[in-house]
């Protein structure tokens, strides 16, 4: 597989995986905890805090993926973890990544 292909998917991977995971936080944030504490339902948590807990290791591992592939700065490395500790994060990160992966040069457009 060539090198465009590799750098390709792992962007791919690290914005799918990105926004997944963003999702389970806000809905174990704005659903699953509300449930918990406002209707005594400590189940929605469970499953959607598993759902996530996921979600944000692979969210990780993609972030890992690609920071070798494209090789990544540390900054942009840690601003894409800290992103993932905050709503709306990876949303925001993605969109940022990808337009300075084309102001670099790189494809990043198309999906």
């Amino acid at each position: 597989m060539s090198n465009t292909v590799w750098k390709q998917r792992s962007l791919n991977w690290f914005s799918v995986v990105g926004q997944i995971e963003a999702w389970s936080f806000l809905i174990l944030l704005g659903i699953a905890m509300p449930l918990k504490y406002g209707m005594d339902v400590p189940e929605a948590v469970t499953i959607v805090g598993i759902a996530h807990g996921f979600f944000f290791a692979l969210y990780l591992s993609t972030v890992v993926l690609a920071t070798i592939v494209h090789r990544w700065s540390v900054l942009r490395m840690l601003a894409a973890f800290v992103a993932s500790l905050l709503p709306f994060g990876p949303f925001v990160m993605d969109r940022r990544i990808r337009k300075a992966m084309l102001a670099e040069g790189g494809n990043a457009a198309s999906r």
